[in-house]
């Protein structure tokens, strides 16, 4: 609306002789409730005018009105002035800006960005908070890349550590040689399975110490089973042959099940990293550190850094016996990535439960003067809960993620069939279409809010046809194929001049889309473009229903309102590929 701005500035200079700046020109929506499409601010420029908000308001609008074709009429509420933009102008808005190729492609800008998002562990299979993750930092790499980014996408995958040592120490003691392949098992649930027996089996020792006097405290750290996983962990950071054998084995059978989770919750990402790969360069990254004063060493051998300063508190960098903590394996990692990338921004996916850590290692890395320190940035997001409550995984209750996207299949399937919206299809396009369907509306569910809300995540609500849901904008995009499907477009010059409300409310909604993709990017909020294509959908469908199309009164009615389907149907499909999320071409 470059063209309202700057016909704005000539008429505060005509009328009231002074110069202003495009910044000066607040520009809005019109409200859904009042006539115009466009909204001027006119309240900053009274103090020019010396008069009433209302009468600067209709002098501006009777200047833009006889200065701009583009422009109908104009009403003034109060401060606000709306203004109606011509049938003409949303036609060849339709024509020469949406319907050709490059509608909301926009030009690179140069800059490149790393979103590290999963980062699962490998004792574990992933839950419902990692399908909340690894959806959102897919999307936000998405959008990025459609803003103009240059995006790499990346796994940092948490393969060391003394939870990984507690899986693999109770398979060795608990497991009998059982396999994947003997167990009938994923990879990651056979894992996942041992981790659990570490915790009921700890647990049980913990109660056997303190039943004979020890506190809690003092039989958590005696417990045989932890000071166990510790010395584990420390063969294996020494090399130890066996130990490495078998953390390479166990950790194998997790990422053949990783992939068949990510293959079927449909991301992708550019780079991995592994712990394992890291901490060392972390713990180089210490020593430099403690070269420049920036952290100290305790008398028990242990390595800290003092941010009381900054707000925040000591923090420990290094165990007294050499061993890593996560913060030296993150500064590894932030040291590796830059190396690699040289990015200007780099993005971690992670709850809101770290965003403590990731202050203090943002902060620890910038008293470093590390490169690519200032470009650091949390997308803290909330939790998921279902309604029975959170999720605790070392209690094995966890809402897995493989059974989740398995019921959000079959909730499709059942949702499906009842309405009817699978006659005629073959068993292969049934399965196909409940996959898209019951995907669509678990990606949705979870990217419509914004990501720092914590959420309640309801499989049922989400797959409703009706509601603001996925399945819902799924089937407009259904139903626009099926309108093109069924009347050919014909290349004919437009001869159609008199819009009704309902097709000027969708080319007025289908021209924000580009904006609301550098909104989304800036802001990195899948949900803008979530709850933007449902008001698309909805905007469409009061169009569909008003409007006949297959039926119009004549030709060039009807080719116009195929044209606008068109636009629609393409917009949705961006949208909601931007999110992650598939389109079926009928239902």
């Amino acid at each position: 609306m470059n063209f309202i701005i700057e016909a704005t500035l000539k008429a505060v200079k005509q009328l009231y002789n002074i110069d202003i700046s495009a910044a000066d020109v607040n520009l809005q929506e019109t409200r859904k409730e009042f006539e115009g499409q466009i909204t001027i601010v006119t309240f900053p420029f009274t103090k020019f005018s010396k008069k009433s908000p209302e009468q600067t308001g209709s002098e501006i609008g009777t200047f833009l009105q006889n200065e701009l074709n583009e422009v109908s009429g104009f009403n003034v509420i109060k401060g606000f002035l709306n203004i109606s933009l011509s049938d003409e102008y949303w036609i060849n808005q339709l024509y020469n800006e949406i319907l050709p190729d490059d509608f909301a492609v926009i030009e690179p800008n140069g800059k490149k960005v790393m979103v590290e998002y999963s980062s699962p562990n490998t004792n574990k299979p992933l839950h419902l908070g990692h399908v909340r993750n690894n959806l959102l930092g897919f999307s936000v790499s998405e959008i990025l890349a459609a803003a103009g980014y240059d995006v790499i996408k990346t796994n940092l995958v948490n393969d060391r550590g003394i939870h990984i040592c507690k899986s693999m120490l109770a398979w060795q003691k608990f497991g009998e040689g059982e396999t994947p392949q003997s167990s009938g098992l994923k990879g990651d649930h056979l894992v996942g399975k041992y981790y659990v027996i570490f915790d009921k089996e700890y647990k049980k020792q913990i109660e056997e110490l303190k039943s004979i006097g020890q506190t809690e405290d003092e039989a958590k750290k005696n417990a045989p089973l932890i000071k166990q996983a510790q010395k584990m962990l420390q063969k294996w950071e020494a090399g130890d042959e066996q130990v490495i054998n078998l953390w390479k084995t166990m950790n194998g059978w997790v990422y053949t099940g990783f992939a068949d989770t990510y293959k079927k919750l449909g991301v992708s990402f550019d780079k991995f990293y592994y712990e394992s790969e890291t901490y060392l360069l972390g713990k180089d990254i210490i020593e430099e550190g403690l070269g420049k004063g920036v952290f100290f060493r305790k008398d028990d051998n242990s390595v800290w850094i003092d941010l009381t300063a900054d707000g925040l508190d000591e923090k420990l960098v290094l165990r007294s016996d050499g061993t890593s903590v996560y913060m030296t394996q993150d500064m590894g990692t932030a040291q590796l990535k830059y190396n690699d990338y040289h990015m200007d921004k780099s993005i971690y996916v992670v709850g809101n439960e770290q965003d403590y850590h990731f202050k203090v290692l943002f902060t620890i890395l910038k008293k470093l003067g590390k490169d690519g320190a200032d470009g650091l940035f949390h997308l803290s997001y909330g939790m998921v809960d279902l309604p029975s409550g959170k999720m605790k995984s070392r209690e094995g209750t966890v809402v897995d993620a493989d059974d989740l996207m398995s019921e959000m299949e079959q909730t499709a399937k059942e949702q499906t069939e009842a309405m009817g919206k699978v006659d005629g299809f073959t068993e292969n396009e049934r399965l196909a279409l409940y996959h898209t369907i019951g995907m669509g509306a678990l990606k949705y569910f979870l990217l419509k809010v914004d990501p720092k809300k914590r959420l309640l995540f309801d499989p049922n609500e989400s797959v409703d046809f009706q509601g603001h849901t996925g399945p819902f904008i799924q089937y407009t995009h259904a139903r626009i194929r099926s309108v093109l499907n069924r009347a050919p477009i014909i290349d004919s010059p437009n001869t159609y001049t008199d819009i009704s409300p309902e097709e000027r409310d969708l080319i007025v909604t289908l021209t924000q889309f580009p904006e609301i993709i550098k909104s989304a990017a800036e802001a990195y909020s899948p949900a803008l473009i979530a709850n933007y294509v449902y008001e698309l959908a909805k905007t469409y469908n009061k169009f569909y229903h008003e409007k006949s199309i297959l039926q119009a009164e004549d030709e060039a009615s009807k080719q116009f309102r195929l044209r606008l389907s068109a636009a629609s149907g393409k917009v949705i499909n961006k949208g909601m590929k931007l999110l992650g999320i598939d389109v079926p071409e009928r239902m």
